[in-house]
This record gives C-alpha cells, sequence and structure tokens, in this order.
C-alpha cells in the first residue's frame, strides 16, 4: 500500500477498517481535557472491555446468592471455572486444548515448568536466555541454577546482538546452540523480547535445540494475542504467558501454561499441589498425588474465579475476533507507523524493532534524552519508557486506529 502522512488518509483507512467498531468495546482513559489519551501501552497494560464489567458482576452475584454452593450452582459454576477458558486459550496460542490452562502468575508458572524442564547433570547443565530477556526471567533461570548447585558464571549463555545490533540474529542463536548444545539442557526465550519487539523464529529454534537433545520454553508475555502462534505445530516443550498485556484482563490477573501433549504421559518430575489431581478423586483427599493427564496437571490450587471472569470477558472478544483478522490489522498498523516515522526529519531516534515484529515498536531516543518521551506524555500520548533510552510503543488493532497512529506521529514530530 502507498501511505501518506495527512490526517485525511488516515480516516479513510479507519473507515476501511472491518475492526473499526471493536474500540467501542473498551473503555479509553480521558485526559485532564476530556479528550481520550493516544493510548499505545498495550503492550505493558491492555485496556479494560465493557464487557468486563457484566462478567464480574454475574460472579459476585452468584458469590451473593449461593455462598460456598456457587461452586456447583452458579450459572458459570466455579469449580470447572478456569477450563471455560481453555478452548478460546487453545486457539490464541495454537494448541490442543488438553495443552493449556490458566493458572498462578507468570514467574510462578516457569519455575513450575523449571522443575520439570530443567534437569541440569554434571555434564549438561547451562541454560540459553537472551542477554536483554526481562528481568523477572533472568532472575528465574539464575535462581534455578543456583537451586541445583551450578554457578550462573558457567551454566548460564546470555544471548546478546552483533556490535552495532539491537536484534539477535537467527543463525548466532543456531551457532551458540551448536556450539553449547552437548552441555545444554534448557533454552528459555521470550517470544517476543520486551525490550526490542524482536519475535524470534519458534520453529527453526526449536527444531534444532530438539536435534540436540534441549528442552525448550518461551515466555509469551508479549507474544500471546499480539502474533500467530502455532506452539503445538513448532512442537514447543513449555511456554509460559501473563494474561495482562494483550489480553487485557487487568493488571497481575492470572497467567497461563502451555505443556506439550508428549509430556503428559511422562515421569517428568513437578511440584505438586490438590488442583492438579485427578478429578474423579480429587475431593477423596487421597494421600498419593495422581497427576492429571494433560496441563493442567501442572497446576496447585483452585484459582481466583474474579480474575478468571475478568480473563474470559476479555478472551470472548478473541473468540470473535479471530487472530489472523487481529494479526493482518496489527501489521498494517505498524506498517503505517513505520511510514510515518520515517517522514521525520531528525536524526535523534532510531527504530531498533526488527521486521520479525508484532504490535510493539520501540523507538531509541539518542543521546538518552527522557525530555521527548515526558513531551509526548504531556499532549496525550500513554507510552512506556525502558532505561537507558527507549520509549515502547503498541498499536494494538482491537482498540487503536489510525488516527491514534497519526496523532502519535504529530505529536513526536513536534517533540522532535
Amino acid at each position: 500500500m502507498s501511505y501518506k502522512n495527512t490526517a485525511d488518509f488516515a480516516s479513510e483507512l479507519d473507515a476501511k477498517d472491518e475492526l473499526q467498531q471493536y474500540r467501542k468495546e473498551f473503555h479509553i482513559p480521558l485526559q485532564k481535557n476530556g479528550e481520550e489519551h493516544i493510548y499505545m501501552c498495550g503492550n505493558s497494560l491492555g485496556l479494560q472491555p465493557r464487557r468486563t464489567k457484566d462478567f464480574l458482576n454475574q460472579e459476585l452475584e452468584d458469590w451473593a446468592t449461593f455462598g460456598v454452593e456457587g461452586h456447583l450452582n452458579a450459572k458459570n459454576p466455579w469449580l470447572p471455572y478456569h477450563e471455560f477458558l481453555t478452548e478460546s486459550y487453545a486457539k490464541i496460542v495454537g494448541a490442543k486444548s488438553s495443552e493449556v490452562v490458566a493458572m498462578n502468575t507468570l514467574t510462578v508458572n516457569l519455575h513450575l515448568m523449571m522443575v520439570s524442564f530443567y534437569r541440569p547433570t554434571s555434564k549438561r547443565h547451562k541454560i540459553i536466555i537472551e542477554a536483554d530477556a526481562f528481568p523477572s526471567d533472568i532472575y528465574a533461570v539464575e535462581s534455578q541454577i543456583k537451586h541445583h548447585r551450578f554457578s550462573t558464571e558457567t551454566s548460564l549463555i546470555k544471548l546478546v546482538p552483533r556490535d552495532g545490533e539491537s536484534a539477535i540474529r537467527t543463525e548466532d542463536i543456531e551457532a551458540i546452540i551448536e556450539r553449547e548444545g552437548d552441555e545444554t539442557t534448557l533454552i528459555m526465550l521470550g517470544g517476543v523480547n520486551y525490550y526490542t519487539g524482536q519475535v524470534f523464529d519458534f520453529e527453526a529454534i526449536t527444531k534444532l535445540a530438539h536435534t540436540k537433545g534441549i528442552n525448550i520454553g518461551f515466555d509469551l508475555a508479549h507474544a500471546a494475542g499480539n502474533i500467530k502462534l502455532e506452539l503445538h505445530k513448532w512442537n514447543i516443550d513449555f511456554a509460559v504467558w501473563c494474561s495482562y498485556k494483550y489480553l487485557n484482563s487487568g493488571p497481575g490477573s492470572v497467567a497461563a501454561a502451555f505443556v506439550h501433549k508428549k509430556h503428559h504421559n511422562s515421569n517428568l518430575p513437578r511440584f505438586s499441589g490438590w488442583w492438579g489431581h485427578n478429578k474423579e478423586d480429587r475431593f477423596t483427599m487421597p494421600d498419593e498425588f495422581n497427576a492429571i493427564k494433560s496441563a493442567e496437571g501442572w497446576q496447585l490450587s483452585n484459582p481466583p474465579i474474579l480474575s478468571l471472569a475478568a480473563i474470559r470477558a476479555s478472551l470472548s472478544i478473541f473468540d470473535e475476533v479471530g487472530m489472523d483478522k487481529l494479526v493482518a490489522k496489527s501489521k498494517e498498523l505498524t506498517s503505517y507507523l513505520l511510514f510515518l516515522l520515517s517522514t521525520i526529519e531528525a536524526d535523534s531516534i532510531e527504530i531498533i524493532t526488527p521486521n520479525e515484529r508484532g504490535c510493539q515498536i520501540s523507538i531509541r531516543v539518542k543521546n538518552g534524552n527522557k525530555q521527548i518521551f515526558d513531551f509526548i506524555t504531556e499532549k496525550g500520548v500513554v507510552a512506556d519508557w525502558r532505561e537507558p533510552d527507549v520509549i515502547r510503543v503498541a498499536p494494538v488493532p482491537l482498540y487503536n486506529s489510525y488516527m491514534d497512529v497519526f496523532n502519535f506521529y504529530k505529536i513526536l514530530e513536534s517533540a522532535l
């Protein structure tokens, strides 16, 4: 498509957008002057769907009406409530329904997965992770290494880009796997790097990892609900994700996990809890743990229903739209944004997000001038600043418009 950097052109694109009506499904925060913010921070916290209140109110009413009997008699019984999210999640991440489960929070799930999939030996004890992974992932893998009495200096391999580059090349990852593979037992990557917005080549990296006998998992915090995923097809061992970014479930909401079907009947060690016990005799309170033969077998406790209700409200929108349409619009929004940014005659910014991307565009401000970010914030843009020098913006296809993108560009241009 041939783009133009005019407001009229942005309006034309909005008029043709078949998903434009979904913007009305969300609460757009207002500025002090009563105008809507230009909200491009879905990569940190997605906006609240208007239908969330109804989903929550239903459970509050049933709690008031039934008390404990709501576990069986609520309109949406609480006992199996997490199962109401399963099919939606399976479609979003490209999995079989038995491979996904809503549970815990992201880093808790990451630790639970590493209990099963990080099994170091004196010969194979290394973990490969990107150097600029989200800090919580770094902390988690380092603590697992130390828990097994290994040293992070010898057991942790951090992937870094080439000098002068921001993204990590797939061939460089493959070279490290070839070199370190015999001593590596786990590769743990962010599906979408939180800092640069780079999408890793899931399939190629997974295939090579498995030829070396290495387990592989992904943190999908910035990928779920953002990019097209095929976790089952790609044969990934496990994945974890939160639900409050692109999945719009509210701050700190319940996370989720994927465990490939090939592991469901294995004897992998795990930390066990009663909600992962076989449903047939869970309430007879047996002494011996008998895991459910699915991703649910990694559950620990019964989940918070109110949080699941908020997730279910948002997932109902994803069910209506589908990931294919969301991804198609996302690509158009980011392509339009990159075109607009390319017309700015200033050498004080640099786009560090590669072509392999989702919604997020990371803009490096040369010399780390945070005043630029402060300026656009004052003008009504909600984005975020990542030290030392990056503004992250994410035009989300469910609620951002082409006019949002154009207005952001004009404000940034005036700042520069």
